[in-house]
């Protein structure tokens, strides 16, 4: 098998292992995470690129299916509770905050702002719609 093959085996491997729990969300993090992260540890290991690839592609897959369930947890709180939401990494470098904007009428659903800091630069603003939804169970 050449290295390009086994590259690019480990790489799919690599991402299934580490989408295989996810919820939906997650997992699109993840994928976005991973393909970002593989074309950047390409370009930077230029001695073995498909090594760097691999590694990017699994460090960007965790980090992507991580900010997006902060996302989904840190939105759906802040609607819930109607009050802004925020989250900070451990050394204080990058943060999240969510802000519940005004309730559309006629539905069950609120916006969300929701902004992501990084060194306090804004890297990331956007509004999300958060519904809530009813469950219906049959009980014997």
């Amino acid at each position: 098998m050449s290295v390009k093959r086994k590259g690019v085996t480990l790489l799919l491997l690599a991402s299934l292992t580490v989408t295989s729990g996810c919820t939906t969300y997650q997992t699109q993090g993840g994928v976005t995470g991973g393909a970002m992260g593989g074309i950047a540890g390409a370009i930077l290991d230029r001695r073995n690129p498909w090594r760097g690839g691999v590694v990017g592609a699994v460090l960007g897959s965790v980090a992507g299916a991580t900010i997006s369930e902060i996302s989904v947890r840190g939105s759906q709180e802040a609607a819930g509770a109607g009050r802004p939401v925020e989250y900070r990494t451990e050394d204080g470098r990058g943060y999240y905050r969510a802000e519940p904007l005004e309730p559309l009428r006629h539905t069950r659903c609120r916006k969300v702002r929701e902004r992501i800091y990084e060194n306090d630069r804004l890297v990331k603003d956007h509004i999300k719609e958060v519904c809530e939804g009813e469950k219906y169970e049959e009980r014997y």
